[in-house]
């Protein structure tokens, strides 16, 4: 029997997502794409967890879509998820990219997708697609701009040459650096930084850092607010201020 595409582990309140096809450098086909749509929906779903970790088997996290299906006619699309299972819309929870070996085209496009990044030293990531008369159209030309100086963001877009995730992470792309091999142990680090914070209130965070910026001046209080207000009003808002005045660790329901 083959392997799954994707794997998923659970570490206390982190669900570890593994791109299993390493024998074709996690390659998105179909089944990788809904393998990973499976799995934010899994996260969203389930209250014991509280962030998603995506990696990759093998060398690399991923080297994009798989080339041999798109010439097939194969698109992995998933829904309004979009191309991998994620790149249109994530996980509502908190999300972190452990990089190790490579993450180019689709495959940065992922990672971009998620809220922050870790990547191993040497790891080289780029958006190769006009090298191949393609188009990084899964978020890569979108979000690269907005997260990093224009110029670094149109080098890597019209020469189609990857980057160090060392000049990614002084770019500020890339939120820490591991030495190779431990990407997944740093993330987890990371993530452990994370979960013990209230769960309305991160997925209220994550919603409004990432619409805020298309939000008009006239209209950010209001957004803002339609957001929050139903934090501030929740049994989980009360226990934060409780647990605050009595010295203790709060403990989050969730509403």
């Amino acid at each position: 029997m083959s392997e799954p595409p994707i794997l998923t582990q659970r570490r206390d309140a982190v669900l570890v997502i593994t791109l299993n096809r390493p024998d074709q450098r996690n390659a998105v086909n179909l089944e990788l794409a809904e393998g990973i749509a499976a799995a934010l929906d899994e996260l969203d779903a389930d209250p014991a967890l509280a962030v998603g970790v995506i990696t990759g088997a093998g060398k690399g996290f991923c080297a994009g879509m798989d080339l041999k299906g798109f010439v097939d006619g194969q698109r992995p699309w998933v829904g309004d998820r979009g191309f991998a299972g994620i790149v249109r819309r994530s996980a509502r929870k908190p999300l972190i990219a452990a990089i190790e070996g490579f993450a180019v085209a689709g495959g940065l496009e992922i990672a971009l997708a998620c809220d922050l990044i870790v990547a191993a030293r040497g790891a080289r990531l780029g958006i190769p697609e006009v090298k191949r008369s393609l188009v990084a159209a899964g978020g890569g030309l979108l979000r690269l701009p907005r997260r990093m100086p224009y110029h670094l963001a149109m080098e890597l877009a019209l020469t189609g040459d990857p980057m160090s995730a060392e000049r990614l992470h002084e770019a500020g792309v890339v939120n820490a650096l591991a030495e190779p091999g431990e990407a997944l142990d740093a993330a987890l680090a990371l993530a452990a930084r994370v979960t013990p914070n209230a769960p309305l209130a991160l997925a209220a965070t994550k919603r409004i850092v990432e619409e805020a910026p298309d939000w008009t001046r006239e209209e950010m209080w209001e957004r803002q607010a339609e957001i929050t207000d139903p934090v501030f009003a929740s049994d989980d808002a009360r226990e934060g201020a409780t647990a605050f005045a009595q010295k203790r660790a709060p403990v989050w329901r969730g509403q």
